[in-house]
């Protein structure tokens, strides 16, 4: 039985943490590693601005609008070839990634190897105990589970309005907050300001937050601990993948590798852009998984209503 059940139920209550109008989208950016601005991503308009909200079980989120992007990089590693045109639906997305005291509240066993800090960031993470925690936090908050924990791979239910794993088109999509660059906020150089990485983490993980977010508010992307997405990792997918809402290929199997996002504490500059990606077996099957360096945060889809609602209360 999951624990989750005995906790109080309810509707999901959005509060918007600051006031006044939101933030202005960003400007589409490019540099020298990446694609030129005739490439340039379709930005978010002023008045489909994302915004922050906290959940009815007090996680901070952005919820961010539907979009058109330029998704990887013919600059980069070959699976991140060619760069093409994705369309995600809206959709809310954790600020932060999920930390120790987020995971104590599932009562969930804590695998990570560096538990000296309730607001560091969980590590050594399964993709399974990923999916488990977003399954318990959709029951604390009296939504629909997305995953078939009777299935094998635990079956994603997209149509289902409680937590998940990003697809990695949402990640990127979110990560890189309308620009076009290796990084939203310009120059490999100004990396240290927004990340955790082997430049200067000290070989450890720290407290969410602590840099700088990036232009959608959200914090650690680009380092700290890598985030499990939901895809089958394929190094050709990007060659056939649909232009709108992207999931990645079908499974083939056990054990398949998924796609793994975002800079670590361990990371490299490179590895530690927009469009870098990777594919780490799941170690679901592995008594011996110590990936320290892997962790994950949350999204579930946003309808128009929700939206539209998150907005209204943004006008004075």
């Amino acid at each position: 039985m999951h624990c989750a059940r005995c906790w109080q139920i309810g509707v999901l209550i959005v509060v918007l943490t600051g006031c006044g109008q939101p933030p202005a989208p960003p400007t589409p950016t490019s540099d020298s590693a990446t694609q030129s601005s005739a490439s340039a991503a379709v930005p978010v308009s002023s008045d489909n601005a994302p915004l922050a909200l906290t959940s009815q079980s007090g996680v901070e989120m952005v919820a961010l609008p539907a979009g058109e992007f330029l998704m990887g990089s013919d600059r980069g590693n070959p699976d991140e070839a060619p760069a093409h045109k994705v369309r995600v639906s809206a959709f809310m997305m954790d600020k932060y990634e999920v930390s120790h005291e987020l995971f104590a509240k599932a009562q969930l066993p804590n695998p990570s190897h560096w538990q000296d800090h309730p607001k560091k960031p969980v590590e050594r993470v399964r993709w399974r105990d990923a999916k488990q925690y977003c399954n318990e936090r959709s029951l604390l908050e009296g939504l629909k589970p997305c995953y078939d924990e009777k299935t094998p791979d635990w079956t994603c239910d997209f149509s289902a309005n409680g937590y998940r794993l990003p697809t990695e088109a949402e990640w990127e999509y979110a990560c890189r907050a309308g620009s076009t660059g290796a990084y939203d906020f310009g120059q490999a150089d100004k990396l240290r300001l927004y990340s955790w990485f082997s430049d200067n983490a000290g070989e450890r993980t720290h407290p969410v937050g602590e840099k700088k977010p990036n232009r959608w508010g959200l914090f650690d992307l680009y380092g700290n601990v890598s985030e499990w997405c939901e895809d089958v990792y394929s190094a050709d997918y990007y060659q056939h993948s649909p232009s709108a809402d992207p999931a990645g290929p079908a499974s083939t199997g056990k054990d398949v590798k998924r796609v793994m996002r975002g800079g670590s504490w361990k990371a490299s500059t490179d590895m530690s852009r927009a469009s870098y990606r990777q594919g780490q077996p799941t170690g679901d099957s592995d008594a011996c998984f110590f990936t320290d360096y892997c962790g994950f945060r949350c999204v579930r889809r946003a309808t128009a209503a929700e939206i539209a609602q998150l907005r209204g209360t943004t006008k004075p």
